[in-house]
């Protein structure tokens, strides 16, 4: 309200306000010229795109150097992309934009490496390849090209968009699937088995585990009694002392502020993300300053699946509902062809 009493605010993680629509974006717009200085931090300033970049650089200048609105910076750096008549989907940047947008910002941001200020030690990502069974390679064949697929408890799982069908895919990949009631199917054990020999090759060393479902964590709470859940400062504790050899946590709610490299140094991608920004934040939940050992990043990939196409994505840091539609579209040309 009228009465703000902060001359000086510093935004932790200031990519959560990348959104110029969302409620904090316009709560923090509003009392922002009360605000004498404003400084923000974080380490994925851009996780989607320079789109990202706007909001949080008018909160800092008010628009002096990207612009005054959004629409202003986009007329200026980017060209529409797919679109529906006068909606359009996606802004590309042109091809200086990458180049003029840090020129226009240099003078008041200042971006620091953490290898060039701490040592850390080195990073290993691995693919682990499951080989999914025929039938359940067979039924997830089916759901990607017809959208619908029959359960045996006379229920179906049943695709209606994009983004839909990316999630019914995943969840399949993963080895279970919810139905049009809610309830869970499962598919196949095959991602548990993998996980069970990551486990057993590493030794009894301390495992972080990311999941994205709730059937997800069901299911690897069935078959890893020892495994906790991360929910409480009291695991995080449990966790750093060495008491828990698995740990259960899900990216989105792990993925900031958390310091949990005193208690492990494995990790593993049960289920993948489309988000670049909750994937880099989740893995420097173990790789940041007080990590004494390598850094091993496990990610259980289902072959033929769109496990592929997601870790693609991240790779190609194009992650995000970008990511989805490309892969998505993909299958569709593919069987378009193919039905030629």
């Amino acid at each position: 309200g009228r009465d703000w009493p902060f001359d000086m605010v510093v935004l932790d993680e200031s990519s959560s306000f990348k959104n110029h629509q969302a409620k904090r974006f316009r709560a923090l717009r509003r009392i922002r010229p009360k605000i004498k200085r404003l400084v923000e931090l974080t380490g994925t300033p851009a996780p989607n795109g320079l789109m990202d970049l706007w909001s949080q650089i008018y909160l800092l200048d008010g628009g002096k150097r990207l612009g005054r609105t959004i629409g202003e910076y986009r007329r200026r750096w980017f060209s529409p992309g797919r679109g529906n008549g006068f909606a359009v989907w996606e802004w590309n940047p042109v091809e200086s934009a990458d180049k003029e947008i840090y020129e226009a910002i240099s003078d008041i941001c200042v971006s620091m490496k953490a290898e060039d200020y701490i040592s850390l030690p080195p990073v290993i990502y691995n693919t682990v390849k499951v080989i999914l069974p025929e039938a359940s390679k067979a039924a997830y064949k089916k759901l990607e090209k017809e959208l619908v697929l029959p359960l045996a408890n006379d229920e179906a799982v049943t695709a209606t968009s994009a983004a839909v069908l990316s999630n019914k895919l995943l969840q399949m990949a993963n080895g279970a699937v919810y139905d049009e009631t809610g309830n869970v199917a499962e598919i196949h054990a095959a991602k548990l088995d993998a996980l069970s020999e990551v486990v057993e090759a590493n030794n009894n060393k301390a495992i972080l585990v990311f999941y994205w479902f709730r059937h997800d964590l069901e299911r690897l709470k069935k078959r890893f009694p020892e495994a906790r859940k991360l929910e409480t400062a009291k695991d995080i504790e449990a966790w750093n002392a060495g008491k828990v050899k698995i740990l259960l946590a899900h990216p989105a709610s792990a993925g900031h502020g958390l310091n949990l490299q005193r208690g492990g140094s494995v990790i593993v991608w049960f289920s993948l993300t489309w988000s670049l920004e909750l994937y880099q934040q989740a893995n420097k939940r173990l790789h940041r300053s007080g990590q004494q050992n390598t850094v091993v990043i496990h990610h259980l990939v289902a072959e033929g699946t769109i496990d592929k196409d997601v870790l693609a994505a991240l790779a190609a840091k194009k992650a995000g509902q970008d990511g989805l539609l490309e892969a998505i579209k993909a299958k569709v040309k593919e069987y378009g062809e193919a039905q030629k």
